[in-house]
């Protein structure tokens, strides 16, 4: 283990020693070591599979330890339930949110310790009470009186900070917190960090985008395998090399695979055809061809209407006027089972609630698009499905390898697997992938990159939707930027760059 020497001789708030944790067949947490000064902002990484996940529901107490000590501002603690973590100043928000969405911001932000007299609740008091915390958070523009549910995915954080700050919370954990904003909301993220820290709170950040790491982050612990393989690195200094290499195991960057098959010619004809489709209100006269063996990228801002484009080529959205063509054929508008029926999949950007079954296990999360394959007299054959599902699996190297286990129990990058694997199943020729690696670890997101290639290189036509400038021009061959719910560039990814692309987004005008 390497440890970063620091002068302060600030002790630590939360101090972890020797955490162990483990599961039914899993070790997942295995002697883990973490320390967090107050004012901090304590980063941890590590790849899917790691324990941070366990490690931060440890401090929320929502897991008990098997071994290992808890010391909390120098005392030895039991965080044995949420509530008895949240008496002692820790506060955790997940990143899927844990708000009530018919439930208004001032009621969130107090549920579980309402306002209340004679057991009555003070309404007047919380709303006063929670518009003081809005504003201390620099968004008094919310107001504490309306629904919850009606907010964006930014407000809905504010929320969450709010009501951690509510129970006078001394930690805050953020787990993912900018998986779901866009730059301009990522900022004010990082700004409301910034003043948590320079107040006293100390903020347990996880991201696995290393340049938020940079810009939020005083010092890094990282996890490999259930272990803190580093603690207390410099989160500035440390070199991207080395925190990749401790994560994973090996050197290792965002590579992008080569190609096997040359770009297709102009005169192929196009597996995907996209003619004139428009959604009033999202997005208007979208045109576009992906021929086989060709990777198209959509770039742009988050609300640009990239994820309603894919979303609506596949029957999931009904378009207002245009048409979708599949290998010369016109798909009906607004159906999934004909897009399905023709080749056509989709891996959506909220899997856990668009793609896939949490609860069912690994296979038949798999098979779910080729069920027919399988019936016979109305009834599903289990073995057969079972035994597809699992080449399938074994194919993109889904891990664990237990097709039997509950798709919510893997990690972000394996249940991208999955959704790759249930197409790989149904032989699709149009593959659609809206933000494919994010929440996934870079050597996760390494393994889907090549997966993604050799789709490509089989002849399959691809679609990727991608926050991330970076990652669209490295995979594709032809890049559309879209802003405002039109196209403002296409052409050749490789006839243009991260900040001419960035420079349309921003403009928002046609090249």
């Amino acid at each position: 283990m390497t440890q970063v020497d620091d002068d302060r001789a600030t002790a630590p708030l939360l101090q972890m020693r020797g955490i162990v944790k483990t599961f039914p067949g899993v070790r997942a947490l295995d002697g883990v070591d973490l320390q967090v000064r107050a004012g901090e902002v304590h980063c941890l990484l590590g790849q899917n599979g790691a324990g941070k996940s366990t490690l931060i529901k440890v401090m929320a107490g929502a897991h008990q330890v098997d071994a290992g000590e808890v010391l909390w501002a120098g005392q030895p603690v039991q965080l044995s339930s949420p509530v008895a973590a949240l008496r002692q100043g820790i506060a955790t928000i997940y990143q899927e949110l844990d708000l009530v969405d018919w439930l208004t911001v001032g009621e969130n932000i107090f549920l579980g310790h309402e306002l209340a007299r004679a057991g009555f609740s003070q309404r007047a008091a919380t709303l006063r009470r929670a518009r003081e915390l809005l504003e201390r958070l620099g968004h008094q523009e919310i107001s504490a009186s309306r629904e919850v549910g009606t907010l964006s995915a930014a407000g809905k954080q504010i929320v969450s900070i709010a009501r951690a700050l509510s129970r006078e919370a001394r930690l805050i954990v953020m787990d993912e917190p900018s998986a779901v904003l866009d730059g301009e909301e990522v900022e004010n993220l990082f700004k409301i960090v910034d003043d948590l820290a320079a107040a006293g709170v100390a903020v347990v950040y996880i991201s696995h985008r290393l340049e938020e790491i940079r810009r939020i982050g005083d010092r890094i612990t990282v996890l490999k395998d259930g272990r803190s393989v580093a603690s207390g690195l410099d989160a500035r200094g440390t070199p991207t090399a080395e925190l990749i290499r401790l994560m994973t195991g090996r050197s290792i960057e965002y590579v992008f695979p080569p190609r096997l098959r040359k770009t297709p010619a102009p005169d192929i004809e196009p597996l995907l055809s996209v003619r004139g489709l428009t959604r009033r209100g999202e997005f208007a006269d979208i045109d576009f061809d992906v021929r086989p063996g060709e990777i198209i990228g959509l770039a742009g801002l988050v609300g640009a209407g990239r994820s309603e484009i894919v979303e609506t080529v596949f029957g999931a959205r009904r378009a207002d006027r245009g048409q979708v063509s599949v290998a010369g054929r016109v798909l009906p508008n607004g159906s999934v089972r004909a897009a399905v029926d023709s080749g056509v999949g989709l891996c959506p950007e909220e899997r856990k609630f668009q793609g896939l079954l949490l609860d069912q296990p690994v296979y038949q999360n798999i098979s779910l698009a080729s069920l027919r394959r399988f019936a016979s007299a109305g009834f599903t054959r289990p073995a057969p499905e079972r035994s597809a599902a699992m080449q399938v699996a074994a194919t993109v190297h889904v891990r664990p390898a237990d097709p039997d286990r509950p798709v919510r129990t893997l990690s972000g990058g394996n249940q991208q697997k999955v959704l790759l694997a249930r197409w790989l199943l149904h032989d699709c020729r149009v593959l659609l992938l809206d933000e494919p690696t994010r929440g996934v670890d870079v050597g996760a997101r390494t393994e889907i990159y090549a997966l993604v290639r050799q789709l490509a290189d089989s002849g399959v036509a691809v679609v990727v939707v991608s926050s991330e400038v970076e990652e669209v021009l490295g995979l594709a061959d032809r890049i559309l930027v879209i802003g405002g719910g039109r196209v403002l560039y296409d052409g050749d990814a490789d006839r243009i760059d991260e900040n001419r692309v960035l420079d349309l987004i921003m403009a928002g005008t046609a090249a």
